[in-house]
């Protein structure tokens, strides 16, 4: 019975902080979230459409970045919709709307990670002399990540989707420090597409022929 009421005290308090993290949602937020997981899902399937509802939802999430004191996110979202663009024309000229998966060469992924490592480094520093930004690093690494991480999207490399397995569990912590809750809760969700587009991206990849498997 003690037990149960030490519980109980604890799960009431959990309540109501996702009581209020619900009420203090934003509409913008919500449609962001939702147009964000559905980009998700259409990845996993290799949809050209997933680059329409991704760019939509990073344009509201730009607003919200730079309301909440993320500066960096709200660049990288600025990228995100310039890339879809770039994605929609890259996977519009593929066969059938579906681009073949490839692999990227282990001296690019050595390239990309250094080069997000210094660029982080830069902008961390900038950023957290003042109080614009709230977490430098954080914010500058999943930013710098994101980039490339996105880029092998694009391309349709395999390996994307292990970059995103750390940039969104990270992101899953940052935007619940800023108080965006339901953004919290989608990159929390999307460590579950992460997990189903890479399954699905390789047993893509095996299926091809020989010749667009080796293509770069």
């Amino acid at each position: 019975m003690i037990a149960g009421l030490h519980l109980a005290a604890p799960l009431a308090g959990f309540a109501a902080a996702l009581a209020q993290a619900w009420r203090a949602t934003s509409l913008a937020e919500v449609v962001s979230v939702g147009l964000g997981i559905a980009y998700l899902f259409q990845a996993v399937g290799r949809s050209r459409w997933c680059w329409v509802t991704g760019g939509i939802s990073s344009a509201i999430l730009v607003y919200l970045s730079f309301r909440q004191q993320l500066p960096m996110q709200a660049l990288l979202n600025v990228y995100y919709v310039a890339v879809s663009v770039y994605g929609w024309w890259t996977w519009s000229a593929a066969q059938a709307h579906r681009p073949a998966v490839t692999l990227l060469p282990l001296r690019w992924h050595l390239a990309g990670c250094a080069a997000v490592v210094v660029a982080s480094a830069v902008t961390a520093q900038w950023f957290g002399r003042g109080a614009e930004d709230a977490w430098p690093w954080l914010d500058s690494l999943t930013t710098w990540g994101s980039l490339f991480a996105t880029w092998l999207t694009a391309r349709a490399k395999l390996e994307n989707w292990a970059y995103w397995l750390v940039i969104d569990g990270t992101l899953a912590f940052l935007f619940f420090e800023q108080r965006l809750y339901l953004w919290s809760f989608a990159s929390l969700l999307t460590l579950v597409a992460v997990v189903l587009g890479q399954r699905a991206w390789m047993q893509a990849r095996r299926d091809q022929a020989p010749a667009a498997v080796l293509r770069a």
